[in-house]
């Protein structure tokens, strides 16, 4: 959903996969290599399904799919030693190097053969945490195939396109955009305890909408743009704080 063609080589950008009707089944990361190849890096959708999605569309183009299950994936709370926002640092012979970071702090992320990822718990849930805090949902089974990329204020990441050809979805994004018909989009919330995923969130009166993505008491949710910012919010007849995103985290 994001424009591959006009990204440079040795850069990436966040992207994803839509259902016809507009819905998003998976977000990832996609770094382009060079002209020939792409990485696509995927945080919480299943590759080889995704695989088999993207080969229905290979006619005559000498196009191949491949799991990289031979590479690791592992995160640090660090600045990268060379790579800095959209470029990829890297190689063959030392890995690759993202950077992940935002308003919030640095991050870095390796691809590499033999990578040491923190096995604990708390790093993944900080991890996540710092996801959702930049506005990047995080979906599971529920949620994939539900949201449109506005509703989920992918904008705000720079991870689709209005201008590029077509694609699966196109047209009720390109449309949606166009005609100024957004009247959703991502908030944070955070409470004194868990918040679950597909929970309803309201304002005492009525559901306003649905948590898609959570860690914790930490959560985002598809709202309406235009409510009441005076008005009490609540899940579960819990009252929830709405906090403000940070910003940092889109590439291009």
């Amino acid at each position: 959903m994001n424009d591959v063609a006009g990204l440079a080589p040795g850069h990436w950008q966040w992207n994803g996969w839509l259902t016809p009707k507009g819905r998003l089944l998976a977000l990832f990361a996609l770094l382009k290599l060079d002209e020939q190849t792409l990485w696509l890096l995927l945080p919480d959708a299943d590759p080889v399904a995704l695989a088999a999605q993207l080969q229905r569309y290979v006619f005559r183009s000498k196009v191949a799919f491949a799991v990289r299950d031979d590479l690791c994936v592992a995160g640090a709370f660090a600045a990268p030693v060379r790579a800095s926002q959209s470029g990829i640092d890297g190689g063959a012979e030392h890995g690759l190097e993202l950077d992940f970071g935002g308003e919030g702090g640095p991050r870095t992320l390796r691809i590499d053969t033999h990578v040491a990822n923190a096995d604990d718990a708390d790093f993944a849930t900080r991890w996540t945490a710092f996801d959702l805090e930049h506005g990047l949902p995080r979906l599971g089974d529920t949620q994939a195939g539900q949201w449109t990329p506005q509703q989920l204020s992918l904008d705000r990441l720079q991870a689709y396109s209005v201008k590029k050809g077509c694609y699966p979805g196109q047209e009720i994004v390109a449309r949606t955009h166009f005609l100024g018909q957004a009247k959703r989009g991502l908030a944070l919330l955070d409470a004194d305890g868990p918040l679950l995923v597909g929970s309803e969130v309201g304002d005492g009166e009525r559901a306003l909408g649905t948590i898609v993505s959570s860690v914790g008491g930490l959560a985002l949710a598809v709202l309406p743009l235009e409510r009441n910012p005076a008005a009490t919010l609540a899940v579960a007849g819990v009252a929830v704080r709405e906090r403000a995103l940070r910003d940092g985290l889109a590439r291009a």
